[in-house]
């Protein structure tokens, strides 16, 4: 076997010793296509794009491409001082660099697969070669994208989110939900291989064609992976370890204070996407069921200038999902040596819950102060509270997420779960009245006071209300719970 061959091996034997990350380049993208691509394509629809089995479709190589860019994302931070000490120990850089783009190749192709055979399962695939082909340009078009943000960008919170703004960007302001003709727009990664995988020809690429600039964007994308996978074997940047109730929660707020970049995204990331809604949002009236002073009523109202506020719940709560995992994530061996040297588990859970309740605030209020631009709600004060009951339940989520899921999976499902919890399934937009799985949600208690609060003058949700709070006791004592046995398992 060659040393490029050896090293592959070793590398993929190395990912399949964490059975949750392997299980979750399968899962997520399974589930991703089987719940969220009917939704996802009424969705396009709505928003004034093509819909129907082309987006269906899509999502296939959407869920691909994220889980891509965040497993090559980790391949090269995670990969750094060890790559450098192979090369320093006389590896040609170049059998090293092939080992990790073959590596990342074989995640993403497992990815690929598992997207395309729950597609075949769900709807069929009408034109095999072009849906194979352009999950795979997907796939690898994220490699690059998911590489070149793990060279940049040192710290796994901000990294992620960073990987999924780009995402996020990419498939709302793509063809595929909306005009095939925008300029700007031509520009994103994904733009020619969703125009080629749709079968839309945009009548602007030219001699070469969608097809073409498909494969000068995988291309490209392959050469940005090799160049900074081999930049990135040549330096190692150490990490420092942070660390009773004052002490330990004063300590963490100071090294959270530092991540400047992490604060900077919790405020531009919702202004985006906020902001995104308010653009792509067709003008139209919308009608919705509400209680209004012990009644029932049918509240219609113009759906841009509502559209933004009911987004923003979304935002909040996937960033805070995120900031709860790597919260965990971050500090887990930390905690296990702190305890060990006599720290109180429930100090070091307080400072840790405090960590991951300022990055919802943060959140909250950065998603708001833009709202409030775009969006008059009826009750702030009530709004704002529903906001940030998502913002600390998801948190929380996120925590618990970071106690079973490695993360690779983790980052995924810390944006899966908020997007098919507040952005599908209690969207008015796409449902009617909300489902049974809608009401078992997380979201469903807050999401019931926030509409309330943004559409109607007076307050008759404090049924959800309760609901909410009980999510939110329930998962603190979980949390809780999970944290003290992650820690005294090391100590025992």
């Amino acid at each position: 076997m060659t040393t490029t061959g050896l090293l592959v091996r070793r590398y993929l034997t190395e990912t399949a010793r964490n059975p949750v990350t392997v299980s979750m380049l399968v899962v997520v993208p399974v589930v991703f296509v089987a719940v969220a691509a009917r939704k996802v394509a009424d969705a396009a629809e709505l928003l004034g794009g093509r819909g129907g089995v082309e987006v269906e479709t899509v999502t296939a190589a959407w869920a691909a491409a994220f889980i891509s860019a965040i497993a090559m994302y980790f391949q090269v931070r995670s990969a750094r001082a060890t790559d450098r000490r192979l090369v320093l120990a006389g590896l040609a850089p170049v059998r090293l660099v092939a080992a990790r783009l073959v590596t990342g190749l074989a995640l993403a192709v497992t990815a690929t697969a598992a997207a395309l055979v729950t597609l075949a399962a769900r709807t069929g695939i009408d034109v095999p070669g072009r849906t194979v082909a352009g999950t795979l340009m997907f796939a690898v078009i994220y490699l690059g994208i998911g590489a070149l943000i793990g060279a940049l960008v040192p710290g796994p919170v901000n990294g992620t989110v960073l990987v999924f703004f780009v995402w996020i960007l990419d498939v709302f302001l793509g063809p595929a939900f909306g005009s095939a003709d925008r300029i700007v727009t031509r520009v994103l990664p994904t733009h020619f291989p969703t125009l080629w995988m749709m079968d839309l020809p945009s009548r602007h690429g030219g001699r070469v064609g969608d097809l073409g600039w498909a494969l000068v964007w995988t291309a490209a994308a392959l050469a940005v992976s090799w160049t900074v996978v081999a930049a990135t074997s040549r330096a190692a940047r150490p990490r420092h370890q942070a660390g009773q109730l004052a002490t330990v929660l004063r300590m963490g707020l100071r090294e959270a204070g530092r991540n400047r970049v992490l604060w900077v995204l919790l405020a531009v990331v919702p202004t985006v996407f906020i902001l995104l809604a308010a653009v792509t949002t067709p003008e139209e009236y919308q009608s919705m069921p509400l209680p209004e002073n012990g009644r029932q009523v049918v509240v219609r109202f113009w759906f841009p200038d509502a559209h933004p506020g009911f987004m923003a719940p979304v935002a909040i709560a996937s960033l805070a999902a995120l900031v709860g995992l790597f919260t965990v994530l971050q500090a887990r061996s930390g905690d296990q040596r702190l305890v060990l040297a006599g720290l109180r588990t429930r100090s070091l859970l307080t400072a840790r819950l405090s960590v991951v309740a300022l990055g919802a605030l943060i959140a909250t209020a950065a998603s708001l102060a833009v709202t409030a631009a775009l969006f008059d709600a009826r009750q702030w004060g009530l709004y704002f509270l529903a906001n940030l009951l998502m913002g600390l339940t998801y948190g929380l989520v996120g925590v618990l997420i970071g106690s079973f899921v490695g993360r690779v999976g983790g980052v995924f499902i810390a944006f899966l779960v908020p997007f098919l919890d507040l952005g599908i399934e209690q969207s008015p937009m796409l449902n009617t009245e909300v489902s049974g799985l809608g009401t078992a949600l997380p979201g469903y208690g807050a999401s019931r006071v926030l509409y309330d609060a943004a559409l109607t003058a007076s307050f008759d949700e404090t049924g959800p209300l309760l609901i909410a709070l009980v999510w939110l006791a329930g998962l603190t004592l979980a949390a809780a719970l999970l944290f003290r046995r992650a820690v005294r398992t090391t100590a025992a």
